[in-house]
């Protein structure tokens, strides 16, 4: 005997689709995926670590030593020196005050300005959707490292704008990502649904939209993290980032490379760690999410 479809009268009865679809809760979530705690725990730590940075680092980041230049690593200076004296070690861990900031604020800006630029043309369609499009493909003409050091070139070397930079070479990620979910949510029959009952385009967008977009973006901010992160260190590198004497993970790769021939392999080694355990720990975090809450890979 078939049973009748429940019928609706107002869009407050519509089911929302994240409730009955949604991932498991923050324990059994945990406990299904333990990958998920591991990358927690890896960011956790660098994070307080750059938190902390003033009490827990045993010497001044900018303190010059000639008489102790390249020294290497010991009970003295666990991760010896560099070519000035200073200790490699404050200077590690004063680096993460400065790399792990640009990942979040670069996301960020990809996140907020790519999402609403997706959502927009997802929804509207037409012409919106045929000119917000074709200039996402216009930044997808550059190669995402070039256009960021043109545009730090362009606005000036600095933390801020290299920040702006690794944003701006993000939005089309995410104007994507969106404007695909967008595509596909709005053929789903509560979407249907919810707009024959009259609901406003900002109540379809705000109570059944952007629920069902929680899960992919999630997955993709732990990933652009991670390529924020490089791309930071990269640009640290050319000397488009902070300017020294700043602690810069990146930087400090640079000014250590140029005496590996020496063999003080100490000097490139504590930055090189630190970008490893933090790229590791996002792009970790993000492919456990991603098996977690994607239901097509769920068993």
């Amino acid at each position: 005997m078939s049973t009748a479809a429940p019928a609706y009268t107002s869009v407050d009865e519509l089911p929302l689709a994240l409730e009955e679809q949604g991932p498991p809760r923050l324990r059994r979530l945990l406990l299904d995926h333990p990958r998920i705690l591991v990358g927690l725990l890896l960011l956790l730590f660098l994070v307080v670590t750059a938190l902390v940075a003033p009490w827990i680092a045993p010497r001044d980041p900018l303190a010059v030593d000639p008489d102790n230049a390249r020294l290497a690593p010991g009970l003295r200076h666990l991760f010896g020196t560099d070519e000035l004296g200073r200790d490699m070690l404050s200077r590690v861990i004063w680096g993460g005050r400065i790399s792990m900031p640009v990942a979040f604020v670069a996301v960020a800006v990809g996140l907020t300005a790519g999402g609403a630029i997706g959502l927009t043309a997802g929804y509207r369609g037409g012409g919106a959707d045929l000119l917000l499009m074709r200039l996402i493909d216009g930044i997808l003409a550059f190669p995402a490292l070039i256009l960021a050091i043109a545009l730090v070139a362009a606005l000036g070397p600095s933390l801020r704008n290299a920040m702006i930079a690794i944003g701006i070479v993000q939005i089309p990620v995410y104007a994507r990502l969106t404007r695909a979910q967008v595509l596909q949510l709005k053929g789903l029959d509560f979407i249907t649904a919810s707009r024959a009952l009259g609901a406003s385009a900002a109540r379809i967008i705000g109570r059944h939209m952007l629920p069902n977009l929680l899960n992919p973006l999630i997955v993709q901010v732990t990933l652009s993290a991670a390529a924020a992160m490089l791309a930071e260190a990269t640009l640290s590198f050319l000397g488009l980032s902070a300017p020294p004497p700043t602690p810069d993970w990146g930087f400090m790769i640079n000014t250590g490379q140029r005496y590996l021939i020496n063999g003080d392999w100490w000097l490139t080694l504590g930055p090189g760690a630190a970008i490893c355990i933090a790229v590791f720990g996002f792009n970790w975090l993000g492919d456990a999410l991603r098996d977690a809450l994607d239901p097509r890979l769920r068993r």
